[in-house]
């Protein structure tokens, strides 16, 4: 087993991190840049965010790649850096988590390509599948414990994930979707078609996170356990909606709103609980606070 497996075998609820992309605006990330860049050019930030979280009770910290494909990336230039970025991203979450012991485990985060998949748009199978593949093998070389797919919207991406990944490492694999306000993803598919998904290539665990927000994300979980009672389910939702403030995205989901969210999805035996967008430490402190009470 390795660390991953044996929170996985753990009867206790696994605390996830919060948002990636949230912490690195607050502390100078410009709308539109690239999240992966500060990588390289800032790892002392990246490193810090992955220590408040952990501090904060997170026992799985998410790599910063959730872009780090080389579709993504070609949109910053930086197409030809995605093995580098990879695996500098994962070797630095690996070094924070290590300062915490054998209990803090590392998930290589990859995301959507962000293109259409044929026949609605141009992207093949193959493509997407040697994409993820590339972006799972700096992951694996850089020291994750386990592939986290994430925030995907079609089903046939996210095959295309799991073969890529599969094809090169031997490493755990779990995903999740995100659904919409009628409990369908931005292309259809509903929470079951994922959780067939994840019986069908025996991946670890499967669930829900990004979206419209924790009620959103609580139907589709219910949903999945409705679907299959064993399945072992993931909720990583938004901190709340999302409002235009003088400009800047603003999430009304206060740490308590969190809170509360996580013990309702703890009351469905969801194993794996964090946050998404909008989300800090502080959202996950309370989050684990009320979730070691549950315990």
């Amino acid at each position: 087993m390795n660390r991953f497996e044996r929170l996985l075998s753990s009867s206790d609820v696994v605390i996830l991190d919060g948002a990636m992309g949230t912490m690195l605006m607050a502390r100078g990330l410009q709308a539109g840049e690239a999240p992966e860049r500060m990588n390289m050019e800032h790892p002392e930030i990246v490193a810090e965010i992955h220590r408040e979280y952990i501090q904060a009770g997170s026992n799985i910290v998410l790599t910063n790649t959730f872009g780090a494909n080389r579709f993504r990336l070609k949109r910053h230039g930086l197409d030809n850096q995605v093995r580098e970025i990879n695996l500098t991203a994962a070797r630095l979450a690996r070094q924070v988590a290590d300062e915490f012991g054998e209990d803090v485990v590392v998930a290589g985060d990859i995301g959507p390509t962000g293109e259409m998949m044929k026949p609605l748009g141009t992207l093949t199978f193959e493509d997407a599948k040697q994409a993820f593949a590339e972006q799972a093998a700096a992951l694996s070389s850089g020291g994750v414990d386990v592939i986290w797919i994430e925030t995907m919207s079609d089903v046939n991406e996210v095959k295309a994930a799991i073969e890529g990944v599969k094809s090169v490492t031997r490493l755990p694999i779990v995903a999740s979707m995100s659904f919409e306000s009628r409990g369908r993803t931005m292309m259809g598919n509903t929470p079951e078609q994922l959780v067939e998904l994840g019986r069908q290539y025996q991946l670890s665990a499967v669930g829900a996170n990004c979206g419209k927000g924790p009620q959103e994300l609580e139907n589709a979980i219910a949903k999945m356990r409705a679907f299959d009672p064993e399945i072992t389910l993931i909720a990583k939702a938004n901190a709340g909606i999302p409002k235009l403030i003088e400009g800047n995205l603003v999430y009304d989901g206060t740490p308590e709103v969190m809170a509360d969210h996580a013990e309702k999805v703890s009351q469905f035996g969801v194993h794996f609980i964090g946050a998404c967008c909008g989300s800090t430490p502080a959202h996950i402190k309370a989050m684990a606070e009320v979730l070691k009470k549950e315990g």
